[in-house]
């Protein structure tokens, strides 16, 4: 007798659990806003839906997310590529930097772009490290992520990502792929 006392509110509860219109994905959309500041003291804004992130700036663009630190040998090597690839793609691609670092200065970072040959934008501090937890978690490589963590966005939707130093030929072939789809 108590078994069917306590299956029939079990199975009415999975039953009316499966009836909403909403597929999972839609039920389960986090949102959430970052603000980056440059090196610069330009503002950036990235949003985030589900697992899609846009920045104010790239919309319609190809954006390359590059999670790294100054102290780290594969990001400092992967600086001068980042930089050919802006250079490259122009207006149809922004890279990102985002330095996890905390005590960092600005001026340390612009000294760290000439020495490595880095032209593209830099992040320092504001939405740094919740912007790259929220990033590493959606893409599923934890919080305890390998850097440098490079992300390719088109128009805020994941295309591919890269964990450590990879080379400048597949990223650029990621990116004209991206461009022509």
């Amino acid at each position: 007798m108590r078994f069917s006392t306590l299956i029939i509110p079990f199975m009415t509860l999975f039953l009316l659990a499966g009836c909403g219109d909403e597929s999972p994905e839609e039920a389960v959309v986090s949102t959430a806003s970052f603000k980056l500041l440059d090196i610069q003291g330009k503002s950036y804004t990235v949003e985030k839906r589900g697992t899609n992130f846009t920045l104010d700036e790239g919309k319609d663009k190809i954006v390359l997310f590059d999670i790294f630190a100054t102290w780290c040998p594969p990001c400092r090597a992967e600086v001068r590529h980042l930089g050919n690839l802006q250079k490259k793609y122009g207006d149809n691609l922004i890279v990102m930097g985002i330095t996890i670092e905390d005590d960092v200065s600005n001026d340390e970072l612009e000294k760290f772009k000439k020495t490595y040959q880095g032209e593209y934008l830099i992040s320092n501090k504001a939405d740094n490290q919740p912007l790259a937890r929220s990033i590493a978690s959606t893409i599923g490589v934890g919080q305890q992520f390998p850097i440098p963590l490079m992300i390719l966005y088109k128009n805020g939707e994941y295309v591919t990502h890269y964990a450590g130093a990879t080379p400048e030929e597949i990223i650029d072939n990621d990116i004209a792929q991206a461009l022509a789809n």
